[in-house]
């Protein structure tokens, strides 16, 4: 990781070396902004009480498994520090929604529900449906969507393999997708090609750990390569898509 990392500021640019207006405005008010807003500690408070949390769980991993604690029985407390997304990266997705104003938000892979109040909480008339293959974490996700009052949540159980056919089915469109739930190579490509079919112009789609792998780097590669696919962002922790048909295909590679 640290090697690509350095290849990736090697690549990277900033404000300077944006010429689409778009992006340069998606960098100024998503990517590089800073500010707070009031449901931030809210959330944050309950991330430092999943921490202190050291109630064991029994994991069901349809994906590519953990980096640091490949074991069926893990604790609220080690999830919470190794796989949900750090204050901010998931602060940034929060100012994305903000920014699309999406109506129908989907995410593959819920985990204890922290990023997933995060997305909830930028648009509350949004529609959030998350999917989860552990039914433990969408148990615990769920206590935390209740103490926020997050009531446009609804949490999806089971194999994605299952349970997205049967989300996308009940949908005209999806304007938000977060993939963050297989970190495979096969699957990746089969899930955005399944909510391929119900994007519009306007549509963001977020993948999360691109580099987390060989597999999410030749997954990653490719979605950018697909002709469907207008704007393509490397955060280097985050990729984003974009569908836009005013302008050119492009690709940034943009250093946070």
């Amino acid at each position: 990781m640290v090697y690509y990392y350095v290849i990736h500021l090697i690549k990277s640019t900033r404000l300077h070396g944006i010429h689409s207006p778009f992006v340069f405005d998606l960098y100024n008010r998503v990517i590089i902004h800073t500010g707070s807003f009031s449901i931030f500690p809210a959330i944050e408070k309950i991330r430092q009480s999943l921490y202190k949390n050291n109630k064991q769980v029994l994991i069901t991993d349809f994906g590519a498994g953990s980096r640091t604690q490949n074991t069926r029985t893990k604790t609220i407390s080690h999830i919470a520090r190794t796989t949900a997304n750090p204050p901010r990266r998931a602060q940034l997705l929060f100012r994305l929604v903000n920014f699309q104003q999406p109506v129908t938000i989907l995410e593959i892979g819920t985990s204890l529900g922290l990023t997933t109040s995060y997305l909830a909480a930028a648009k509350k008339k949004a529609q959030v449906f998350t999917l989860e293959g552990c039914s433990p974490l969408a148990q615990q996700a769920e206590l935390v969507f209740k103490k926020l009052q997050l009531k446009n949540v609804e949490v999806i159980t089971g194999n994605f393999d299952e349970t997205l056919p049967i989300v996308l089915a009940g949908l005209n469109t999806v304007d938000f997708v977060l993939f963050d739930g297989n970190h495979r190579y096969e699957p990746t490509l089969r899930y955005f090609e399944w909510c391929l079919t119900k994007s519009t112009e306007n549509s963001v789609f977020v993948f999360d750990d691109i580099y987390w792998s060989k597999e999410m780097q030749q997954a990653w590669k490719q979605i950018c390569k697909h002709p469907e696919v207008m704007i393509s962002i490397d955060l280097f922790y985050l990729g984003f898509i974009f569908f836009r048909k005013n302008q050119p295909k492009q690709h940034f590679t943009i250093r946070v």
